[in-house]
């Protein structure tokens, strides 16, 4: 459920400009669209040097959840099936348009599975592949800290607790109008993490590209590595020097490797587009 009752429903046209930086809603293609969702606690703005490093044969599409950022103002979600609805929703007709990728860090990656997973179940375009980074897949259950954190009574709790596993930048702790802000957001986002159920792996036909930090103890690399049983048979593991937040201690490494990685999906989306005009033939 929502952690407020939520308002009347906007239109399409409303809401994937509310998911969507505005200029990207309706934009012609000019790239692959690569859709990225955040990790808990965290916004758009996490992904806003990506463009500039990935260049033009992709477009980043940072997703804006809301109850963060510009939509500061809206209710969160705290249950991940009824995000997921809305996203599909409100997101469908830019994701039907033509061929895109779905990337998501921590709560992030689950959210791009999960939504993956529905438009397969649903009959709709899935993404070309999926980019999961630095989570566990939903047969092992989540990580203790998203489990566990109803238990987490305090602000000053939580706050120790996201700040063990990177999850706080040492200039926001510092800033005290932001960390009461930030921390709401956390708890929320972790409450949706911990509303994800224990299941069987259910693959869905979609590549898995999968990434993970060395050090990272709260989902370690042979976690991340059991996504390869809920996709296709092509699926891969690449692992990065840090911790949980290894993509933010070594952007340039990372981003460098998934520029490579993306490389020839991009290729695949600029050949549909000289050949026919448009890449919106499926897959």
């Amino acid at each position: 459920m929502c952690c407020e009752a939520r308002g009347s429903r906007t239109t399409v046209e409303d809401t994937v400009t509310r998911y969507l930086p505005p200029q990207a809603s309706g934009d012609e293609p000019t790239g692959l669209p690569v859709f990225c969702f955040p990790f808990a606690g965290g916004g758009a703005t996490a992904y806003s040097g990506w463009q500039r490093r990935l260049g033009p044969s992709v477009r980043v599409l940072p997703v804006r959840l809301p109850g963060r950022e510009v939509r500061i103002a809206e209710p969160r979600f705290t249950d991940i099936d009824e995000l997921v609805a809305d996203l599909d929703e409100h997101l469908g007709p830019e994701l039907e348009r033509s061929p895109h990728l779905l990337f998501g860090h921590s709560m992030g990656a689950m959210i791009a599975y999960t939504l993956a997973h529905r438009r397969v179940r649903l009959g709709k375009r899935p993404p070309r592949a999926l980019l999961l980074s630095a989570y566990r897949p939903p047969h092992l259950g989540v990580p203790r800290i998203f489990d566990t954190v109803a238990e987490v009574r305090t602000e000053d709790a939580l706050m120790d607790t996201l700040t063990a596993i990177g999850g706080i930048p040492d200039q926001l702790l510092r800033h005290a109008g932001w960390m009461s802000m930030l921390l709401p957001i956390a708890r929320d986002d972790l409450l949706l993490c911990s509303s994800v159920p224990r299941r069987p792996a259910d693959p869905i036909p979609v590549p898995l590209h999968l990434f993970a930090g060395n050090d990272d103890t709260l989902v370690a690399p042979r976690d991340v590595a059991e996504w390869a049983g809920h996709g296709d048979a092509q699926s891969d593991l690449a692992v990065f020097p840090g911790g949980h937040f290894y993509l933010r201690d070594r952007e340039a490494e990372f981003l460098g490797h998934l520029s490579g990685l993306l490389a020839p999906y991009a290729a695949e989306f600029e050949d549909a587009l000289a050949t026919t005009g448009s890449p919106s033939s499926r897959p």
